[in-house]
């Protein structure tokens, strides 16, 4: 396998480590397995970061929750924020640690909702990347995360989109009762997925936990994924074909849109000052 940062990996590593690293290598790294999770994770990367500095000020405080292997709490450092990692697994955080030579990451491992009340209101941004889908209770989730959030801070999100044609678990909104779902919570991968929200489920949820729904995004064509088959030919296909896929149908009419992309990224605002509204931004 290849190195990761100045460190060779090892077999003797734990096991949640290797599945770790393995992840790495399919999403980050330029020789990796499978190039159409390399696409899905950088359009990931690069609406969630945009998102977040079009929203924020480098130097204001960033929790990155269920931040897993730690590639957005590394990227966000060196942007210039001041980051927490948290997650469940908390010896991902030594692996973490393999990854980067900076000190000023702080590690927050555990159970978002078992952290501690001095820490509510101090985040100037919360990353929530690819997290929602897990839960049982997006609603409560929410609420945790707004909990944390300064007066002015947002929440910036990613997350399968449930209206994508191909789509056939539940609508949160429509489920009578959530409870149901909580021996599944928190499965990796797609066999973990609960509920995928679809976009007219974001104002509603975000207005019950005292959010306003500010932005929201439309990502990754299903093509150049390897969502429909595709895997087997990415490799053959020229980037520049690979980037004006995605561009058309991030641009392509909010219906159709809401149909094709795989994923959503969203904005949530704490704000006091007049409501944004809320914009499909293509």
């Amino acid at each position: 396998m290849a190195a990761l940062g100045s460190r060779p990996f090892e077999r003797t590593w734990p096991e949640s480590w290797i599945v770790s690293y393995r992840h790495d290598l399919d999403c980050i790294y330029p020789r990796g397995r499978n190039r159409g999770d390399r696409v899905a994770c950088r359009n990931r990367f690069t609406h969630a970061i945009d998102l977040l500095l079009e929203a924020t000020d480098p130097g204001g405080r960033v929790l990155d929750v269920a931040a897993g292997q730690g590639n957005f709490t590394i990227l966000v450092a060196e942007l210039g924020y001041a980051v927490a990692w948290n997650d469940l697994r908390t010896d991902l955080s030594g692996y973490v640690r393999l990854k980067t030579d900076r000190t000023d990451i702080e590690f927050l491992p555990g159970n978002l909702f078992d952290l501690p009340s001095n820490l509510n209101g101090t985040f100037d941004a919360v990353l929530a990347t690819e997290i929602i889908e897990h839960v049982a209770h997006p609603d409560a989730f929410l609420r945790r995360l707004s909990d944390l959030l300064a007066p002015r801070g947002v929440i910036v999100l990613t997350t399968p989109n449930g209206k994508y044609f191909r789509n056939a678990l539940p609508r949160f909104s429509t489920c009578g009762d959530p409870a149901k779902y909580e021996a599944m919570q928190f499965q990796p991968d797609a066999d973990g997925h609960i509920f995928l929200l679809h976009p007219d489920e974001w104002g509603p949820l975000a207005a019950s936990a005292g959010l306003t729904a500010r932005t929201l995004q439309l990502f990754n064509n299903p093509l150049t994924s390897g969502y429909l088959g595709t895997q087997r030919v990415l490799p053959l296909i020229p980037q520049s074909l690979v980037e004006t896929l995605e561009g058309l149908t991030e641009r392509l009419p909010r219906a159709l849109a809401e149909r094709l992309n795989t994923h959503t990224a969203v904005v949530l605002s704490r704000s006091p000052s007049s409501p944004v509204s809320w914009t499909v931004s293509r």
